[in-house]
């Protein structure tokens, strides 16, 4: 336990179904840089069973130790003896910033965490930075509905706490690293007042937020049965079908297809945005984009502020072009 510094930089690493989500090497990449800047050590946190190569895994995403607690308690993954857990790391070693994924899962314990340790927690944050003139951790997300961006720091109380959606921040490159064996650190807690009685698998289709290329609709794609040229050129692509916030309300299109503030954010390598006008709260899921295609009538719509390549028209004509150039 010796070799665990206080005040450090901790990223929680979720595991699901015997493997690392992505979101925890998403946060290492970024954490790497927060903790050189601020002269912190890194430690990434795995709860429960930890996977096997996990540890040179996360050591290549930046973390310079890896520090996992299991107990019988943390075989079923549910939100009290987690949050216990990592409440009683925190309380023995002191760290100063822990960042979490806004997973489904991370965002219903690290509430629990953030509230027993009698500190701040903000939520949904799209970019993480250090002050330089305190220290601190500067976090930033979507406030007042998207329409500004709020940079918020917890001055006084400890840890500083935030969480980040999966595909906001880029998967880090890989680097070499001695990590082969976690500091494991035991702990007994109860099971607490939930007990886990079935699992029920539910299929949702591909995970968007984690889509190389996505082609996504907007309500400029008129009618539903427009939809079959998004599909075609997705599935010409190899990538998958995305769609604005009013096309899911209007039952078009399944949540699980929904980018922005309040559907999930993605990073994919192409984006391709068909009708979509370009919301704020649309934007704010579309940061982590390599490179953006938009499709619009308006040319002042607010996508081609963001978009690489721009093209003035109406989206369905275009995708009915574009499929018979592709054949």
């Amino acid at each position: 336990m010796e070799q665990i510094k206080k005040g450090a930089l901790w990223v929680f690493c979720e595991v699901q179904s015997g493997e690392l989500l992505p979101v925890g090497m998403q946060l290492l990449g970024r954490a790497k840089t927060l903790a050189a800047e601020s002269n912190r050590p890194l430690y990434a946190i795995v709860l429960g069973k930890i996977p096997e190569g996990a540890v040179k895994t996360l050591g290549a995403a930046g973390a310079d130790e890896v520090i996992c607690s299991d107990s019988p308690a943390l075989a079923d993954k549910l939100e009290q003896p987690y949050a216990d857990s990592l409440i009683d790391l925190a309380q023995k070693f002191e760290p100063d910033i822990l960042l979490v994924g806004a997973t489904p899962f991370g965002r219903a314990f690290a509430p629990r965490v953030a509230a027993a340790l009698g500190t701040g927690l903000t939520a949904d944050c799209t970019e993480l930075s250090i002050e330089a003139e305190s220290g601190l951790l500067l976090q930033t997300r979507p406030a007042f509905g998207g329409n500004m961006m709020a940079t918020i720091k917890t001055a006084t109380h400890r840890p500083q706490m935030a969480t980040v959606r999966p595909g906001v921040l880029p998967l880090p490159e890989p680097v070499e690293t001695p990590l082969s064996e976690p500091i494991a650190i035991p702990y007994n807690n109860e099971a607490g007042l939930v007990r886990l009685l079935r699992e029920t698998a539910i299929s949702k289709g591909a995970d968007i937020s984690q889509s190389k290329i996505i082609v996504a609709a907007g309500r400029g794609i008129g009618q539903k049965k427009n939809l079959k040229l998004v599909q075609a050129l997705a599935d010409k692509l190899g990538g998958e079908v995305g769609a604005s916030r009013p096309l899911v309300d209007m039952g078009f299109c399944p949540y699980s297809s929904q980018i922005g503030q309040t559907g999930y954010s993605v990073a994919p390598d192409l984006l391709i945005c068909c009708g979509i006008s370009g919301a704020v709260q649309h934007l704010a899921g579309i940061g982590g984009a390599k490179t953006v295609i938009a499709i619009n009538t308006d040319p002042k719509a607010p996508i081609f502020s963001v978009a690489d390549y721009k093209i003035v028209g109406d989206c369905v004509t275009v995708l009915e072009n574009l499929l018979k150039l592709l054949g």
